[in-house]
């Protein structure tokens, strides 16, 4: 069953990774809701096939669930093969998966930690571009949205494979984005930039306050000029429009959802 939608991505195809809930299901449910078919991806199986579920429940036949682990490259090939299929192609892409990985300082830093973090991080954007590509250009005006973190333009002590995977995300994008664009692909890559926003992400600062949201918050927001924590719409807006044709002249560039922070 197709959908007929008239929002700002209708008729598009997307595939969503790390879906299962944070940004990702915002992202599922923005899309959704504006037109598109969207394929949502993550190693949590029963997660994204709740959220199809509940999409397709208000928007019927637009939204299919894979189970997805970014860090392997058969599973991608499978995955964008198989939501081409279900989909009737595919013209954008976000790869959102991500983890924080240890908090470890350069001294007590692991290689185990460092590749964890670097295989889902980066890695994964790599793999889901490469496979992703021909189908894009298939499908142009095509768009990549690559999820990275206001981690990857700003460093913080004992987050070194956090910051370094993110800031290679951002560099990434910028390679992707000039060969489309020289190639004459039709097919945009831009970056997403955000600081701390209300997901389970946050949880291991709210532990640090001894489970206390209101302090942990009060703690994360002492350098964001605007003075609380995102909420996962923020983001999902900035991914509408750069998934959307009205970003048509957009590419290789960073987008950052931080209420001020890096403006200081």
């Amino acid at each position: 069953m197709t959908t007929t939608g008239t929002g700002r991505v209708a008729g598009k195809k997307a595939l969503i990774t790390g879906a299962a809930g944070g940004l990702g299901q915002a992202m599922g449910w923005m899309l959704a809701r504006q037109g598109a078919r969207v394929a949502l991806t993550d190693v949590d199986l029963a997660g994204v096939q709740a959220l199809a579920a509940a999409i397709n429940a208000e928007v019927p036949g637009s939204a299919f669930a894979y189970a997805h682990d970014v860090a392997d490259e058969a599973a991608w090939a499978y995955v964008i093969e198989a939501a081409v299929a279900d989909m009737g192609g595919l013209s954008i892409l976000v790869n959102n998966a991500g983890i924080g990985g240890e908090m470890k300082y350069v001294e007590t830093d692991t290689i185990e930690n460092w590749r964890r973090v670097q295989a889902i991080n980066i890695e994964s954007i790599m793999l889901g571009c490469k496979h992703a590509m021909k189908h894009l250009r298939a499908s142009a005006p095509a768009s990549i949205v690559n999820i990275s973190s206001v981690a990857g333009l700003a460093a913080a002590p004992g987050m070194g494979a956090y910051n370094a995977t993110k800031a290679a995300v951002w560099m990434y994008t910028k390679t992707v984005a000039l060969e489309a664009a020289k190639m004459d692909w039709n097919v945009r890559c831009n970056s997403v930039h955000p600081v701390f926003i209300k997901t389970p992400i946050l949880d291991p600062f709210i532990a640090m306050a001894g489970g206390d949201e209101a302090k942990a918050h009060e703690r994360l927001t002492r350098g964001i000029p605007m003075k609380r924590i995102g909420e996962p719409d923020d983001v999902a807006y900035c991914v509408l429009y750069l998934a959307s044709d009205e970003s048509k002249f957009v590419t290789g560039s960073e987008f950052k959802i931080d209420g001020g922070m890096l403006a200081q």
